[in-house]
């Protein structure tokens, strides 16, 4: 996975244990695609001390990530989930029997949610 996207998605699941300025200063650079000088004017600090609330926001979200592995749990379970549903498809169109495609069709919903 790209390192951009990768800290993006660590921010939105762990942006709350940052502090409001790593999280608000990493949502900028990686999500609004603002330049660390355009960072810096907005909040009348220093290029170098945006590049450092930079670098210790993402420490710290790769942190979490490798304590907790929430995104990792996530992204595995939608891996399965994916499979599951290509199964399903696959009985579905092997199998004629009505009833049995009306169950597989709810379950494949059901599971589409949780996609």
């Amino acid at each position: 996975m790209e390192k951009n996207v990768e800290i993006s998605m660590l921010n939105q699941i762990y942006g709350a244990l940052l502090t409001n300025k790593q999280y608000d200063i990493i949502d900028d650079y990686y999500n609004n695609d603002l330049s660390l000088s355009e960072i810096a004017e907005n909040n009348e600090i220093t290029r170098q001390a945006v590049r450092d609330i930079l670098k210790k926001g993402e420490k710290k979200l790769f942190e979490y990530e490798e304590k907790l592995q929430f995104m990792k749990r996530t992204l595995n379970q939608e891996k399965k989930i994916e499979k599951v549903l290509s199964e399903l498809t696959k009985i579905q169109t092997s199998y004629s029997d009505k009833e049995v495609a009306s169950v597989l069709e709810n379950i494949k919903k059901e599971l589409n949610c949780l996609v």
